[in-house]
Protein backbone atom coordinates (compact mmCIF):
# COMPACT_ATOMS: atom_id res chain seq x y z
CA UNK A 1 0.00 0.00 0.00
CA UNK A 2 1.33 3.45 -0.92
CA UNK A 3 0.80 5.97 1.86
CA UNK A 4 0.60 9.71 1.45
CA UNK A 5 3.78 11.30 2.82
CA UNK A 6 3.40 14.40 5.00
CA UNK A 7 6.04 16.64 6.55
CA UNK A 8 5.98 17.39 10.25
CA UNK A 9 5.25 21.06 9.47
CA UNK A 10 2.22 20.03 7.42
CA UNK A 11 1.08 17.72 10.23
CA UNK A 12 1.25 20.63 12.68
CA UNK A 13 -0.95 22.80 10.48
CA UNK A 14 -3.44 19.98 10.02
CA UNK A 15 -3.58 19.52 13.80
CA UNK A 16 -4.00 23.24 14.49
CA UNK A 17 -6.81 23.47 11.95
CA UNK A 18 -8.56 20.46 13.46
CA UNK A 19 -8.29 21.95 16.96
CA UNK A 20 -9.94 25.23 15.99
CA UNK A 21 -6.87 27.49 15.83
CA UNK A 22 -6.96 28.08 12.08
CA UNK A 23 -8.18 30.46 11.02
CA UNK A 24 -7.84 32.44 14.24
CA UNK A 25 -11.06 34.07 15.41
CA UNK A 26 -9.49 36.86 17.47
CA UNK A 27 -11.17 39.63 15.46
CA UNK A 28 -14.76 38.60 16.29
CA UNK A 29 -16.80 41.50 17.62
CA UNK A 30 -19.06 39.11 19.50
CA UNK A 31 -18.85 35.39 20.19
CA UNK A 32 -22.29 33.79 19.88
CA UNK A 33 -23.83 30.32 19.74
CA UNK A 34 -22.67 29.76 16.16
CA UNK A 35 -19.04 30.22 17.14
CA UNK A 36 -19.40 28.05 20.24
CA UNK A 37 -21.06 25.31 18.18
CA UNK A 38 -18.25 25.48 15.62
CA UNK A 39 -15.60 24.96 18.30
CA UNK A 40 -17.48 21.99 19.77
CA UNK A 41 -17.89 20.53 16.29
CA UNK A 42 -14.10 20.68 16.00
CA UNK A 43 -12.79 19.70 19.43
CA UNK A 44 -15.93 17.88 20.70
CA UNK A 45 -15.31 18.53 24.39
CA UNK A 46 -13.95 21.02 26.90
CA UNK A 47 -12.12 19.58 29.88
CA UNK A 48 -13.33 20.93 33.22
CA UNK A 49 -10.87 21.25 36.08
CA UNK A 50 -11.17 22.72 39.55
CA UNK A 51 -7.75 24.43 39.61
CA UNK A 52 -8.38 28.17 39.57
CA UNK A 53 -4.89 29.62 40.01
CA UNK A 54 -5.33 31.56 36.75
CA UNK A 55 -8.83 30.74 35.55
CA UNK A 56 -10.97 27.64 34.99
CA UNK A 57 -9.53 25.42 32.29
CA UNK A 58 -12.53 25.48 29.94
CA UNK A 59 -12.67 29.28 29.99
CA UNK A 60 -8.98 29.40 29.06
CA UNK A 61 -9.42 26.83 26.29
CA UNK A 62 -12.05 29.06 24.71
CA UNK A 63 -9.92 32.17 25.26
CA UNK A 64 -7.08 30.51 23.35
CA UNK A 65 -9.37 30.25 20.33
CA UNK A 66 -11.57 33.35 20.64
CA UNK A 67 -9.54 35.85 22.58
CA UNK A 68 -11.62 38.15 24.80
CA UNK A 69 -15.19 36.84 24.76
CA UNK A 70 -18.26 37.46 26.88
CA UNK A 71 -17.97 35.02 29.76
CA UNK A 72 -21.61 35.54 30.75
CA UNK A 73 -22.71 34.18 27.37
CA UNK A 74 -20.59 31.04 27.87
CA UNK A 75 -21.90 30.60 31.42
CA UNK A 76 -25.48 30.81 30.19
CA UNK A 77 -24.82 28.39 27.33
CA UNK A 78 -22.86 25.83 29.34
CA UNK A 79 -23.80 26.20 33.00
CA UNK A 80 -27.36 27.50 33.40
CA UNK A 81 -29.08 25.64 36.26
CA UNK A 82 -32.69 24.60 35.88
CA UNK A 83 -35.22 21.82 35.56
CA UNK A 84 -36.80 20.63 32.36
CA UNK A 85 -34.54 22.56 30.00
CA UNK A 86 -35.66 21.76 26.47
CA UNK A 87 -32.90 23.91 24.99
CA UNK A 88 -29.95 22.26 26.73
CA UNK A 89 -27.18 22.00 24.14
CA UNK A 90 -24.41 20.62 26.36
CA UNK A 91 -23.97 18.20 29.22
CA UNK A 92 -21.18 17.20 31.60
CA UNK A 93 -19.75 13.72 31.77
CA UNK A 94 -16.55 11.72 31.51
CA UNK A 95 -15.06 12.29 28.06
CA UNK A 96 -11.29 12.70 28.08
CA UNK A 97 -11.65 13.55 31.76
CA UNK A 98 -14.50 15.48 33.36
CA UNK A 99 -15.76 17.37 30.33
CA UNK A 100 -18.48 19.50 28.78
CA UNK A 101 -19.84 17.80 25.65
CA UNK A 102 -22.51 18.46 23.00
CA UNK A 103 -25.84 16.99 24.07
CA UNK A 104 -26.12 14.87 20.93
CA UNK A 105 -23.13 12.86 22.14
CA UNK A 106 -25.06 11.54 25.15
CA UNK A 107 -26.26 8.30 23.46
CA UNK A 108 -22.64 7.49 22.55
CA UNK A 109 -21.58 7.54 26.22
CA UNK A 110 -24.41 5.55 27.81
CA UNK A 111 -22.22 2.40 27.55
CA UNK A 112 -19.79 4.05 29.98
CA UNK A 113 -22.65 4.71 32.39
CA UNK A 114 -23.83 1.10 32.14
CA UNK A 115 -20.32 -0.17 32.83
CA UNK A 116 -20.13 2.10 35.88
CA UNK A 117 -23.30 0.48 37.23
CA UNK A 118 -21.41 -2.82 36.99
CA UNK A 119 -18.45 -1.20 38.78
CA UNK A 120 -16.34 -1.23 35.63
CA UNK A 121 -14.17 1.70 34.56
CA UNK A 122 -14.87 3.64 37.77
CA UNK A 123 -12.32 4.97 40.24
CA UNK A 124 -11.69 2.22 42.76
CA UNK A 125 -12.70 4.24 45.81
CA UNK A 126 -16.06 5.19 44.28
CA UNK A 127 -16.77 1.59 43.41
CA UNK A 128 -15.75 0.25 46.82
CA UNK A 129 -17.82 2.83 48.63
CA UNK A 130 -20.90 2.07 46.50
CA UNK A 131 -20.53 -1.68 47.08
CA UNK A 132 -20.05 -1.28 50.81
CA UNK A 133 -22.62 1.50 51.37
CA UNK A 134 -25.58 0.92 49.01
CA UNK A 135 -28.03 2.49 51.47
CA UNK A 136 -26.00 5.71 51.64
CA UNK A 137 -25.88 5.90 47.84
CA UNK A 138 -29.63 5.40 47.58
CA UNK A 139 -30.27 8.01 50.27
CA UNK A 140 -28.40 10.59 48.21
CA UNK A 141 -30.30 9.54 45.09
CA UNK A 142 -33.67 9.92 46.91
CA UNK A 143 -32.72 13.37 48.19
CA UNK A 144 -31.92 14.54 44.66
CA UNK A 145 -35.07 12.93 43.28
CA UNK A 146 -37.19 14.67 45.90
CA UNK A 147 -35.48 18.08 46.06
CA UNK A 148 -33.16 18.45 43.07
CA UNK A 149 -31.30 20.23 41.63
CA UNK A 150 -28.94 20.01 44.61
CA UNK A 151 -25.28 20.69 45.24
CA UNK A 152 -23.23 18.77 47.76
CA UNK A 153 -23.70 21.60 50.29
CA UNK A 154 -27.49 21.21 50.03
CA UNK A 155 -27.33 17.74 51.58
CA UNK A 156 -27.25 17.05 55.28
CA UNK A 157 -23.64 16.48 56.39
CA UNK A 158 -22.87 12.78 56.23
CA UNK A 159 -21.93 11.08 59.47
CA UNK A 160 -19.10 9.14 57.90
CA UNK A 161 -15.97 10.38 56.20
CA UNK A 162 -14.01 8.17 53.88
CA UNK A 163 -10.61 9.73 54.43
CA UNK A 164 -8.63 12.55 52.87
CA UNK A 165 -9.54 11.95 49.24
CA UNK A 166 -9.60 15.53 47.89
CA UNK A 167 -11.58 16.32 51.04
CA UNK A 168 -14.62 14.41 49.76
CA UNK A 169 -17.14 13.24 52.36
CA UNK A 170 -19.44 10.24 51.90
CA UNK A 171 -22.24 12.27 50.28
CA UNK A 172 -19.82 13.63 47.69
CA UNK A 173 -18.50 10.15 46.91
CA UNK A 174 -22.06 8.84 46.54
CA UNK A 175 -22.95 11.76 44.25
CA UNK A 176 -19.96 11.15 42.04
CA UNK A 177 -20.74 7.46 41.76
CA UNK A 178 -24.36 8.19 40.82
CA UNK A 179 -23.13 10.77 38.30
CA UNK A 180 -20.72 8.27 36.73
CA UNK A 181 -23.59 5.76 36.43
CA UNK A 182 -25.81 8.35 34.74
CA UNK A 183 -28.49 8.01 37.41
CA UNK A 184 -28.05 11.71 38.10
CA UNK A 185 -26.67 14.38 35.76
CA UNK A 186 -25.20 17.84 36.06
CA UNK A 187 -28.05 20.34 36.04
CA UNK A 188 -25.61 23.23 35.73
CA UNK A 189 -23.12 25.23 37.74
CA UNK A 190 -23.11 28.43 39.78
CA UNK A 191 -19.68 29.86 40.64
CA UNK A 192 -18.33 26.48 39.52
CA UNK A 193 -20.44 24.60 42.08
CA UNK A 194 -22.09 21.71 40.26
CA UNK A 195 -25.80 21.00 40.82
CA UNK A 196 -27.24 17.54 40.25
CA UNK A 197 -30.67 16.38 39.21
CA UNK A 198 -32.40 13.46 37.51
CA UNK A 199 -31.78 13.00 33.77
CA UNK A 200 -35.47 13.26 32.92
CA UNK A 201 -35.66 16.70 34.53
CA UNK A 202 -32.57 18.10 32.79
CA UNK A 203 -31.94 16.46 29.43
CA UNK A 204 -34.14 17.09 26.38
CA UNK A 205 -36.75 14.39 25.85
CA UNK A 206 -35.53 13.67 22.33
CA UNK A 207 -32.09 12.80 23.74
CA UNK A 208 -33.50 10.54 26.44
CA UNK A 209 -35.62 8.67 23.90
CA UNK A 210 -32.78 8.27 21.39
CA UNK A 211 -31.53 4.67 21.55
CA UNK A 212 -28.10 4.37 23.12
CA UNK A 213 -25.34 3.23 20.80
CA UNK A 214 -24.10 -0.29 21.35
CA UNK A 215 -20.56 -0.51 22.67
CA UNK A 216 -18.96 -1.35 19.32
CA UNK A 217 -20.83 1.44 17.50
CA UNK A 218 -20.06 3.88 20.31
CA UNK A 219 -16.35 3.11 20.15
CA UNK A 220 -16.31 3.59 16.39
CA UNK A 221 -18.11 6.90 16.76
CA UNK A 222 -15.81 8.16 19.53
CA UNK A 223 -12.69 7.05 17.67
CA UNK A 224 -13.94 8.88 14.57
CA UNK A 225 -14.50 12.02 16.66
CA UNK A 226 -11.03 11.67 18.17
CA UNK A 227 -9.56 11.37 14.67
CA UNK A 228 -11.47 14.41 13.44
CA UNK A 229 -10.46 16.48 16.49
CA UNK A 230 -6.80 15.55 15.96
CA UNK A 231 -6.88 15.74 12.17
CA UNK A 232 -3.83 13.52 12.12
CA UNK A 233 -2.36 11.13 14.66
CA UNK A 234 -1.78 7.58 15.83
CA UNK A 235 -4.26 5.06 17.19
CA UNK A 236 -3.00 5.97 20.67
CA UNK A 237 -3.77 9.65 20.01
CA UNK A 238 -7.31 8.93 18.85
CA UNK A 239 -8.24 6.59 21.69
CA UNK A 240 -6.74 8.84 24.35
CA UNK A 241 -9.17 11.59 23.32
CA UNK A 242 -12.03 9.68 24.98
CA UNK A 243 -9.91 7.42 27.20
CA UNK A 244 -10.83 4.23 25.32
CA UNK A 245 -9.17 0.86 25.87
CA UNK A 246 -6.57 -0.34 23.40
CA UNK A 247 -8.39 -3.51 22.31
CA UNK A 248 -11.69 -1.76 21.61
CA UNK A 249 -10.00 1.22 19.97
CA UNK A 250 -7.96 -0.95 17.62
CA UNK A 251 -11.05 -2.82 16.51
CA UNK A 252 -12.87 0.47 15.90
CA UNK A 253 -9.91 1.90 13.99
CA UNK A 254 -9.80 -1.08 11.64
CA UNK A 255 -13.45 -0.42 10.79
CA UNK A 256 -12.78 3.27 10.23
CA UNK A 257 -9.90 2.51 7.88
CA UNK A 258 -12.03 -0.01 5.99
CA UNK A 259 -14.83 2.57 5.66
CA UNK A 260 -12.42 5.28 4.49
CA UNK A 261 -13.09 7.53 7.50
CA UNK A 262 -9.38 7.60 8.35
CA UNK A 263 -6.51 7.10 5.93
CA UNK A 264 -3.05 5.67 6.70
CA UNK A 265 -0.30 8.20 6.05
CA UNK A 266 3.40 8.63 6.71
CA UNK A 267 4.66 11.61 8.69
CA UNK A 268 8.25 12.75 8.73
CA UNK A 269 9.95 11.80 11.99
CA UNK A 270 7.08 9.76 13.45
CA UNK A 271 7.71 6.10 14.22
CA UNK A 272 4.10 5.01 14.86
CA UNK A 273 1.62 4.23 12.13
CA UNK A 274 -0.18 7.52 11.53
CA UNK A 275 -3.69 8.14 10.23
CA UNK A 276 -5.43 11.23 8.88
CA UNK A 277 -9.15 11.92 9.04
CA UNK A 278 -10.73 12.06 5.60
CA UNK A 279 -11.99 15.61 6.21
CA UNK A 280 -8.71 16.96 7.57
CA UNK A 281 -7.55 20.15 5.87
CA UNK A 282 -4.02 21.44 5.30
CA UNK A 283 -3.83 25.25 5.64
CA UNK A 284 -1.17 26.99 3.58
CA UNK A 285 0.19 28.79 6.63
CA UNK A 286 -0.36 29.13 10.37
CA UNK A 287 -0.56 32.52 12.07
CA UNK A 288 -1.52 31.43 15.53
CA UNK A 289 -1.02 33.23 18.81
CA UNK A 290 -2.39 31.73 22.02
CA UNK A 291 -1.51 30.78 25.57
CA UNK A 292 -2.63 27.21 26.21
CA UNK A 293 -4.06 26.08 29.53
CA UNK A 294 -2.50 22.85 30.83
CA UNK A 295 -5.83 21.13 30.10
CA UNK A 296 -6.26 22.43 26.54
CA UNK A 297 -7.18 19.58 24.20
CA UNK A 298 -4.34 20.48 21.82
CA UNK A 299 -1.81 19.33 24.42
CA UNK A 300 -3.60 16.44 26.16
CA UNK A 301 -1.41 13.75 24.64
CA UNK A 302 2.18 14.49 25.69
CA UNK A 303 4.00 12.08 23.31
CA UNK A 304 1.99 13.56 20.43
CA UNK A 305 3.08 17.09 21.40
CA UNK A 306 6.71 16.01 21.50
CA UNK A 307 6.41 14.42 18.04
CA UNK A 308 4.52 17.36 16.52
CA UNK A 309 6.15 20.35 18.19
CA UNK A 310 9.38 18.97 19.67
CA UNK A 311 8.06 20.33 22.98
CA UNK A 312 8.41 18.35 26.22
CA UNK A 313 5.57 19.29 28.55
CA UNK A 314 4.37 17.95 31.89
CA UNK A 315 1.88 19.37 34.38
CA UNK A 316 3.74 20.06 37.62
CA UNK A 317 0.77 20.96 39.84
CA UNK A 318 1.19 17.76 41.86
CA UNK A 319 5.01 17.89 41.88
CA UNK A 320 6.60 19.11 45.15
CA UNK A 321 7.62 22.75 44.79
CA UNK A 322 11.33 22.07 45.15
CA UNK A 323 11.19 19.53 42.30
CA UNK A 324 9.29 21.65 39.77
CA UNK A 325 11.26 22.52 36.69
CA UNK A 326 9.12 25.35 35.27
CA UNK A 327 6.43 26.17 37.84
CA UNK A 328 3.01 25.35 39.24
CA UNK A 329 0.58 26.43 36.50
CA UNK A 330 2.55 26.60 33.26
CA UNK A 331 1.02 27.62 29.94
CA UNK A 332 2.76 26.86 26.63
CA UNK A 333 2.71 29.72 24.12
CA UNK A 334 1.64 28.89 20.57
CA UNK A 335 3.08 31.25 17.97
CA UNK A 336 2.76 30.57 14.27
CA UNK A 337 2.78 26.78 14.12
CA UNK A 338 5.24 26.22 16.99
CA UNK A 339 5.19 26.08 20.77
CA UNK A 340 7.88 28.64 21.47
CA UNK A 341 7.74 29.43 25.19
CA UNK A 342 6.11 28.58 28.51
CA UNK A 343 4.94 30.85 31.33
CA UNK A 344 4.21 30.11 34.98
CA UNK A 345 1.19 32.30 35.70
CA UNK A 346 -1.36 33.30 38.32
CA UNK A 347 -4.26 35.73 38.56
CA UNK A 348 -3.62 37.84 41.66
CA UNK A 349 -7.22 38.95 42.02
CA UNK A 350 -6.74 40.72 45.35
CA UNK A 351 -4.24 43.15 43.84
CA UNK A 352 -5.66 43.12 40.31
CA UNK A 353 -2.42 41.79 38.81
CA UNK A 354 -1.75 39.15 36.19
CA UNK A 355 1.40 37.53 37.55
CA UNK A 356 4.06 35.92 35.37
CA UNK A 357 6.37 34.21 37.84
CA UNK A 358 8.64 32.72 35.19
CA UNK A 359 9.06 32.82 31.40
CA UNK A 360 11.11 30.30 29.46
CA UNK A 361 11.80 30.29 25.74
CA UNK A 362 12.42 27.26 23.57
CA UNK A 363 15.85 26.84 21.90
CA UNK A 364 16.66 28.96 18.86
CA UNK A 365 13.69 31.35 19.12
CA UNK A 366 13.89 35.07 18.55
CA UNK A 367 13.50 36.20 22.17
CA UNK A 368 12.51 39.77 21.30
CA UNK A 369 9.92 38.73 18.72
CA UNK A 370 8.39 36.13 21.04
CA UNK A 371 8.40 38.60 23.95
CA UNK A 372 6.53 41.23 21.90
CA UNK A 373 3.87 38.69 20.86
CA UNK A 374 3.53 37.44 24.43
CA UNK A 375 3.13 40.97 25.76
CA UNK A 376 0.21 41.47 23.37
CA UNK A 377 -1.37 38.19 24.50
CA UNK A 378 -0.91 38.97 28.18
CA UNK A 379 -2.45 42.42 27.69
CA UNK A 380 -5.49 40.86 26.04
CA UNK A 381 -5.81 38.26 28.79
CA UNK A 382 -5.44 40.78 31.61
CA UNK A 383 -8.13 43.02 30.15
CA UNK A 384 -10.46 40.05 29.64
CA UNK A 385 -9.93 38.92 33.23
CA UNK A 386 -10.44 42.42 34.63
CA UNK A 387 -6.86 42.71 35.90
CA UNK A 388 -5.30 46.14 35.63
CA UNK A 389 -1.60 45.29 35.68
CA UNK A 390 0.82 42.65 34.38
CA UNK A 391 3.84 41.84 36.55
CA UNK A 392 6.72 39.77 35.15
CA UNK A 393 9.12 38.12 37.59
CA UNK A 394 12.83 37.61 36.88
CA UNK A 395 12.87 33.84 36.56
CA UNK A 396 13.57 32.25 33.16
CA UNK A 397 15.65 33.14 30.12
CA UNK A 398 12.72 34.90 28.43
CA UNK A 399 11.79 36.99 31.49
CA UNK A 400 14.04 40.05 30.85
CA UNK A 401 12.83 40.56 27.28
CA UNK A 402 9.22 39.88 28.28
CA UNK A 403 9.41 42.29 31.19
CA UNK A 404 10.65 45.05 28.90
CA UNK A 405 7.95 44.31 26.29
CA UNK A 406 5.25 44.40 28.97
CA UNK A 407 6.62 47.67 30.37
CA UNK A 408 6.38 49.22 26.91
CA UNK A 409 2.78 47.98 26.62
CA UNK A 410 1.84 49.43 29.98
CA UNK A 411 3.72 52.73 29.62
Amino acid sequence: MTFQSITNSQARRIALKAQGFLPQRRDLKRVDQRHLSTVFAQITQLQVDSVNILDRAHYLTLFARFGAYDRSFVDKALHAVGKGSKQKDYFEYWGHEASILPIELYPALVWRMERAKRHEGVWGKLSRFAKENPDAVEAVYRAIAERGPLSISDLEPSRGHSGSWWGWNDNKIAMEYLFWCGRIVAAGRTNFTRYYDLPERVLPQEILTTPALGEADAHRHLMALGARAHGIGSEKCFRDYFRLSSKEAQRALRDLVEDGIVLPVEVEGWNDQIYMHKDAALPARARCQALLAPFDSLIWNRPRIEALFDFHYRIEIYVPKEKRRFGYYVLPFLMGDRLVARLDMKANRQEGILEVFAAYGEPQIDLLKVADALAQELSLMAEWMGLGLIRVGPKGDLAPALGQAVDRQQA
